[in-house]
């Protein structure tokens, strides 16, 4: 297992994580996350330190570097893509690129063990950043691809379980302004829950395993709503 570091800024929260494998010795996994409005910038590379002074480990001893590539904030997405991209660029690592969608969407799948998934997370402008997943066998599938829509126009994937989708993220304090059915179909939600540093380590980690390790300069956020705004006028 490569030895991993996380950041993200994506949001109102501020976060990082290592996971780490030494010897034949099992992973660890060492965070830090908090809610801090508009002191990303002085906090994340502190939580860095932090991270990385609790585990011992140096960033020599890094072998990939990674980040909440968004959606989001499009402030918190640059902050934490530019502190990434430094790191990475300095210490001639790969970087990637994590969705915040899918680490809310690993998130519920880890605290609830819930599998079907329905990420939502405010966009402002009456909007929301959206995208439904099954989480199942440790795999994360996605069933409703990454978008950004008004709560109105959210229609959920047919479903033949009984239980229901979870609804996890910021985007479900909009709630009242979703369709009947999404409303019938979703049977818990957690409004509260932010992104972090702790899933997308461990996304990362999946992701490295399977090869894909982009040089610093070829990662860029995605803010979805700038993608649409382009699409709509092709």
């Amino acid at each position: 297992m490569p030895n991993l570091l996380a950041l993200d800024a994506s949001t109102s929260a501020c976060s990082a994580a290592l996971l780490i494998q030494r010897g034949g010795g099992e992973p660890r996994l060492v965070s830090r996350f908090a809610l801090t409005p508009r002191e990303h910038t002085r906090r994340l590379l502190p939580m860095v330190d932090e991270v990385l002074a609790e585990a011992g480990v140096s960033v020599a001893e890094l072998d990939a570097v990674s980040y909440g590539r968004g959606p989001g904030s499009f402030t918190g997405l640059r902050i934490a893509a530019g502190a990434a991209q430094g790191l990475a660029y300095g210490l001639d690592l790969p970087l990637l690129g994590v969705s915040t969608l899918e680490a809310l969407a690993l998130a519920a799948h880890r605290r609830h063990g819930v599998e079907y998934v329905v990420t939502a997370m405010d966009a402002r402008m009456g909007e929301i950043y959206v995208a439904a997943w099954r989480c199942h066998d440790g795999a994360i599938e996605a069933l409703l691809e990454e978008a950004v829509m008004p709560p109105q126009r959210l229609h959920l994937p047919a479903m033949a379980e009984r239980d229901g989708w979870y609804g996890i993220g910021s985007g479900w304090s909009l709630w009242e302004q979703m369709p009947a059915e999404v409303q019938s179909s979703v049977t818990q939600r957690d409004v509260e829950a932010e992104p972090a540093a702790e899933e997308m380590v461990l996304l990362a980690a999946r992701d490295h395993a399977q090869g894909i390790r982009p040089a610093a300069h070829e990662s860029q956020p995605i803010y979805l709503r700038d993608q649409v705004a382009w699409q709509k006028g092709k």
